[in-house]
Parts: structure tokens; C-alpha cells; sequence
């Protein structure tokens, strides 16, 4: 009876795995490596954090595999970006253009830096003039 269950038991978590499909590579080894480039601009929309290539997610290789089929095709760079960006706007790029919507993404590190660095010399300043010399 344990033979039959563990069987039983191993054939329920057999069936439970997913098999995913190998993804396809372009046969032209420098067509592969623009897609590779192209696909190192786009963001994953699920991880935000990582770029298409880097993230493992399904969204990702689906763009992935777009980005692929858009190179066979003949498309420029320039083509596939735009094409992408239309589709999920400069959120999709790693490095989003300046643009006057952007100004404080790209500013506000500098802005902070600032703030924190006059703060920084305002206190002490404040605490020298206090102590005697």
C-alpha cells in the first residue's frame, strides 16, 4: 500500500510541474546581439527593477520574444523602440528621456543633495558659533 501511495504521491507533484519551452534564439549571431542590446533598454514591467534580458518573469520574455521577431523582421532600432514605447509608454525604458514630465525624476537626486548638503553645513555652523574658542 506505501509503494502505491508514494507512487501516487510522486505522479500528483510530476504533474504539477510546468515545462517551459526553450526560448528561440535569431539564426544570425549579429541580429541576436541587436536584440540582446535592444532588450537591455526596456524595463520588466512586473520586476521594475530589471531589464527585460535580466528578468525571468512571463511579461518579459513574451517582450522579449517580440523584440526577437521585430529584428527578423527588418525593423530598425529606432522602429522597435518607438514601437515598444507606444505600447507601454517611457516607463517600459530604463533611461527615460528629459522631457519637461521627467524634469524631477532626473533633478530630484540633485535637488536632495543640495537640500541635505545646506542642512549639513547650516547645523554646523550653528553648533560652532555656540562653543567658545
Amino acid at each position: 500500500m506505501k509503494p502505491l501511495l508514494f507512487v501516487l504521491i510522486a505522479l500528483c507533484l510530476i504533474s504539477m510541474t510546468t515545462v517551459r519551452a526553450a526560448e528561440s534564439t535569431l539564426p544570425d549571431l549579429a541580429q541576436e546581439q541587436r536584440a540582446v542590446a535592444l532588450g537591455n533598454l526596456f524595463r520588466c514591467v512586473v520586476c521594475q527593477s530589471e531589464s527585460i534580458n535580466d528578468s525571468q518573469a512571463d511579461m518579459a520574455r513574451d517582450l522579449r520574444q517580440l523584440v526577437r521577431d521585430k529584428v527578423a523582421a527588418g525593423w530598425s532600432d529606432r522602429q522597435i523602440i518607438d514601437y515598444v514605447r507606444a505600447r507601454y509608454g517611457d516607463f517600459i525604458l530604463l533611461n527615460p528621456p528629459m522631457q519637461v514630465n521627467t524634469w524631477l525624476l532626473w533633478g530630484a537626486p540633485a535637488l536632495f543633495l543640495l537640500i541635505a548638503s545646506s542642512g549639513a553645513a547650516a547645523f554646523i555652523l550653528r553648533h560652532r558659533k555656540g562653543r567658545p574658542t
